[in-house]
């Protein structure tokens, strides 16, 4: 405890909290960057894609990039440091809003679209037609990996040891940001299957794929609400801003967790199964099954 409480520097809340957002220069231009590029793509892509690239994806795409900049530099961030519930809410961010919809604007071909012309030439052999590249890209996103990638960031960074480590080094409680933010993304887009890519495993798949996923966010929640003390150390000695003690204050991220969480894989999971027992899916699944009967594969 008393390593922690050397090591433990939060920086000064301001006394009104509306006052407390920064503007971290790094995240703000990669995002602003980014977000140009997409509009740029989406723009030109939408006139021939229409029905591939409607208005929403791109409204989804914008609401994501703005919830990765909520989460970066508004009074959340500023609040990380003092209470849990807090630092909860920005990972829930980084997790679970600002990957499904930024998947959700099928970003690839805009991306590719809106790079200027000069940088697609420099990129073409060397990136775009590398073997390596399209192999990395179908491993990371297998549904497999992804699910490994997402829960093992999401378990890992909230052993006790970890997390404490991400007060010792803002480097390292970036990387935990931009592990959070990538493997999510990945996670998501396996589940969302953005146009052009297509879903290497059947639709009913991603049922157990979004439950197994709650099974572990309830068990973390879990703990966090009933283990019946706190479970990182520099909580406990930081400067109270709430009337919750460190105790309740834990209690409260767990719970926060376990409802936004499990609704975020809940719902999806929901209008999989919703969508797999309408009338159309089924009138589709009944067709294959007769062509499957009238055409028999021969066995090789």
């Amino acid at each position: 405890m008393v390593l922690c409480i050397a090591q433990f520097e939060a920086d000064p809340l301001p006394a009104n909290l509306l006052t407390a957002w920064s503007f971290p220069v790094g995240p703000f231009i990669g995002l602003a960057v980014a977000t140009l590029v997409y509009i740029r793509g989406w723009s030109a892509a939408h006139k021939s894609r229409p029905t591939e690239l409607p208005s929403w994806r791109a409204a989804c795409f914008i609401a994501g990039i703005l919830s990765l900049w909520i989460a970066l530099a508004s009074p959340i961030d500023a609040l990380d440091d003092y209470l849990l519930a807090s630092h909860m809410i920005q990972h829930f961010i980084l997790m679970s809003v600002a990957p499904p919809l930024i998947a959700l604007g099928a970003p690839t071909v805009p991306f590719l679209r809106g790079l200027p012309r000069f940088i697609i030439r420099i990129l073409s052999r060397p990136v775009f037609q590398a073997r390596w590249l399209r192999s990395t890209f179908h491993v990371v996103t297998h549904p497999a990996f992804a699910w490994l990638a997402m829960n093992i960031a999401y378990l890992g960074w909230h052993v006790p040891m970890m997390f404490e480590l991400t007060f010792r080094s803002e480097r390292i409680h970036d990387l935990e940001h931009v592990t959070f933010f990538l493997t999510s993304l990945v996670f998501w887009w396996v589940v969302l299957a953005p146009w052009p890519s297509r879903m290497p495993w059947q639709r009913w798949t991603m049922i157990p794929y979004l439950l197994s996923a709650d099974i572990l966010n309830t068990v973390l929640s879990g703990v966090l609400c009933f283990s019946g003390r706190v479970l990182y150390p520099t909580y406990a000695v930081a400067e109270r801003v709430s009337s919750l003690t460190p105790l309740q204050d834990q209690v409260a991220a767990g719970a926060e967790m376990w409802v936004l969480n499990s609704a975020v894989f809940l719902v999806p999971a929901v209008l999989i199964v919703m969508q797999l027992l309408s009338p159309r899916a089924l009138a589709d699944q009944a067709t294959l099954q007769r062509n499957i009967k009238r055409h028999p594969r021969v066995p090789a």
